[in-house]
């Protein structure tokens, strides 16, 4: 086929990049950081989106779309958020261009915009502005709002997927009377994200909190769920902040409240992008390529007619027809590769490649045997069936296939987090990758200390519930200092 790819042993970030690249996913814009989405990846991407939405809407949330340009005045408003920000953001300083007389083009310098404009790294500032309008007392809350847009974050160095100068996501917005509402809020979005990386992605996550220097810019608490790729770093899957009224005291948005009295809405935001689609390849896929669990597979059978000759190709096709035909009937998405200009093999490795869950195959013995080859993505193994047996096989494939691959991550990760009680014991369990689950003294300096010394980060505190033997209090394993509780560690992504 012309796809070889490096090897997870040899060098795991190009292997990701390769396998980003040939299985069709992305590949680079011509705008530096950027990337183009290519129609498989999107597939898998609107998958994504179809499920959360359809989420976000069964918990109340309604979805609205705002500018991309952001009006730079409005970040001066909330110190923190604009000092989270600030290095990252694009500004647009001109709206014209003009011929210079030589063949050229430039930036028309008469066409100074009066005020600066930000291409929105999030959009907090301009939907709290609007909010101020939108709310006026009770009646008016909860304001339960989502966007599924594109970003801009001015990154150096940057990574299909994982991390580009623009993006798409959702970005959740909401407004609440009370700061119990809000913080109710926060927590309930976080447990969709949960959901859906374990159910939909077959990911399994860690729920925690934000340590205060890891928080979003402008947030008084930051949940995340946090996931283990195989190389054993971490990967932050996504967020929800708990705003406090930091939001609405910047844009002045306040309700008269049941007392008659008026007061500062609460609020939250929360989202997950792009990046999603890099923790699905990292957790899931192996040296031959993409493996895709079936509920997000854009295609989830495909089958390959094998013919020797012309004379059997009709009575083949009939038979492979019938049976996609079965299949779709049965809700599952099915393609029927019949491109005569490859070869069987380059079939089997192309699919392979793009993380085709189940791959079923039919030479002339199968039609005279009524037979067909059944081969699944995940474990690589392969079976013949009786064709009345098949599409059982299959429907059956795509539930155990699904819960495979979560089990499976399951296990690495479970294995792959370990108790530490000294710093010399963090350093080398660091060094094997994965999580650190050690005491730390809750002091922003010890946090700085271990991050210089290691580059490993608090990837959070996590949260009560979650099978992880939290033992109680103890002693910082950098300062010797008395410990509320273990924290997770990682290298992270």
């Amino acid at each position: 086929m012309g796809q070889s790819m490096t090897t997870r042993g040899e060098d795991y970030a190009q292997w990701y990049n390769d396998l980003v690249l040939k299985s069709g996913m992305a590949e680079y814009a011509a705008v530096r950081g950027c990337m183009v989405i290519k129609p498989y990846g999107y597939a898998i991407w609107e998958a994504m989106k179809d499920v959360l939405d359809r989420r976000f809407k069964e918990t109340g949330h309604v979805n609205a779309a705002f500018p991309l340009l952001i009006p730079k005045s409005f970040f001066s408003k909330e110190a923190a958020h604009v000092e989270g920000f600030a290095k990252e953001c694009a500004v647009v300083t001109h709206y014209r261009l003009k011929n210079d007389g030589q063949g050229g083009i430039v930036v028309d310098p008469e066409a100074k915009l009066e005020e600066e404009l930000i291409i929105r790294p999030t959009s907090e500032t301009l939907m709290w502005n609007a909010y101020k309008g939108w709310i006026q007392s009770y009646r008016d809350l909860p304001l339960l709002i989502n966007q599924w847009a594109n970003v801009m974050r001015w990154e150096m160095r940057t990574r299909l997927f994982l991390r580009t100068a623009e993006f798409y996501w959702q970005e959740g917005h909401t407004a609440h009377a009370t700061a119990a509402e809000a913080v109710e809020e926060s927590v309930k979005m976080l447990n969709v994200y949960a959901e859906f990386m374990e159910g939909t992605l077959a990911i399994p996550v860690i729920k925690g909190v934000k340590s205060e220097s890891e928080r979003f810019a402008g947030a008084v608490d930051t949940y995340t769920v946090e996931a283990l790729m195989q190389d054993g770093k971490a990967l932050q899957m996504g967020t929800s902040h708990f705003l406090g009224q930091n939001f609405a005291r910047a844009f002045d948005v306040t309700f008269l409240n049941k007392e008659g009295e008026r007061d500062l809405v609460w609020g939250t935001s929360w989202g997950v992008s792009t990046r999603m689609m890099g923790a699905l390849i990292m957790v899931h896929s192996d040296d031959e390529g993409l493996v895709l669990p079936p509920k997000l597979a854009p295609i989830q059978a495909v089958l390959i007619p094998i013919a020797k000759g012309k004379e059997d190709n009709a009575d083949l096709m009939a038979a492979v027809e019938a049976m996609a035909a079965e299949l779709r009937r049965r809700g599952i998405r099915v393609k029927v590769d019949d491109d005569d200009t490859k070869r069987p093999g380059w079939k089997f490795a192309e699919h392979e490649l793009r993380g085709v869950p189940v791959r079923l195959a039919m030479g002339g013995r199968d039609l005279e045997n009524g037979t067909m080859e059944v081969a699944r993505r995940d474990e690589r193994s392969k079976e013949t069936l009786p064709l009345t047996q098949v599409a059982d096989r299959v429907e059956a494939l795509m539930s155990e296939i699904q819960t495979n691959l979560f089990e499976r991550a399951r296990r690495y990760r479970d294995g792959n987090i370990q108790r530490v009680e000294n710093f010399d014991q963090f350093q080398e369990v660091l060094e094997l990758g994965g999580f650190v689950y050690a005491h730390w003294d809750g002091t922003a300096e010890t946090e700085a200390a271990i991050k210089e010394k290691t580059k490993a980060t608090i990837r959070c505190i996590p949260m009560d519930g979650q099978e992880l033997d939290a033992d109680g209090a103890g002693v910082c394993v950098l300062s010797g200092k008395p410990s509320a509780r273990r924290v997770l560690f990682a290298r992270a992504y």
